[in-house]
């Protein structure tokens, strides 16, 4: 499966020890209703990192740039944990051009947002309470963490293939229905169609808000 990004627009905070300049915020928050996605909406279950974190060797990188490399667990200069709340990192940022660039960014306020890239190992679909469908991550394998200068857009077609996958859907008619913005139309049809019907998705076509 594909690598996918998500972005969490909590405040990155810099602090000093020493001679080492320490980026600490949350990649990702529990149980926080995504804005849309591309036709569902996303929430991460607690305890969804808890494998990837005793097994992965993560990175930190600024943008998701492989080339732009800040800290590794491995290394110990990338530390990872889950809390309450979420996903959180410290990064001992390089002295490097990018690590003090990145470190420059976080104190002048240019940047605030941190994501991290991630491949599924299992989730679940079903419905908001406001009847919109609804992916919930509950256990992913982690690649990298760090910093963005921009929120990371949604792989939407990585999303949509786990969903055709669960609930035995052609892809094709998932698609449609994203850009339709009717995947609820598809998955919880109501008593005159049957599930897995994209007639009447296809007849009213609309926008993804």
């Amino acid at each position: 499966m594909s690598t996918e990004r998500r972005t969490a627009n909590d405040d990155v905070k810099l602090r000093s020890e020493g001679e080492t300049v320490v980026a600490t915020g949350y990649a990702a928050v529990f149980n926080s209703l995504s804005s849309n996605l591309g036709g569902f909406t996303e929430r991460i279950e607690k305890g969804a990192f808890a494998k990837t974190l005793k097994e992965a060797d993560t990175r930190a990188m600024w943008n998701h740039d492989p080339n732009h490399l800040l800290g590794r667990v491995s290394a110990g200069t990338l530390r990872l944990a889950e809390d309450d709340k979420g996903l959180r990192y410290e990064i001992d940022l390089p002295n490097t051009t990018i690590g003090r660039d990145v470190a420059e960014l976080l104190r002048r306020g240019d940047v605030t947002g941190s994501s991290f890239g991630f491949r599924v190992i299992e989730d679940s679909w079903g419905e908001s309470e406001s009847g919109f469908p609804l992916r919930t991550l509950t256990q992913v394998s982690l690649r990298d963490v760090g910093p963005v200068s921009l929120p990371a857009y949604a792989d939407t077609e990585a999303g949509l293939r786990s969903l055709a996958e669960a609930r035995s859907i052609d892809l094709t008619d998932l698609t449609q229905a994203a850009q339709a913005n009717r995947l609820g139309d598809l998955l919880f049809p109501t008593d005159d169609q049957e599930p897995g019907d994209p007639h009447s998705i296809v007849r009213h076509p609309g926008t993804i808000r």
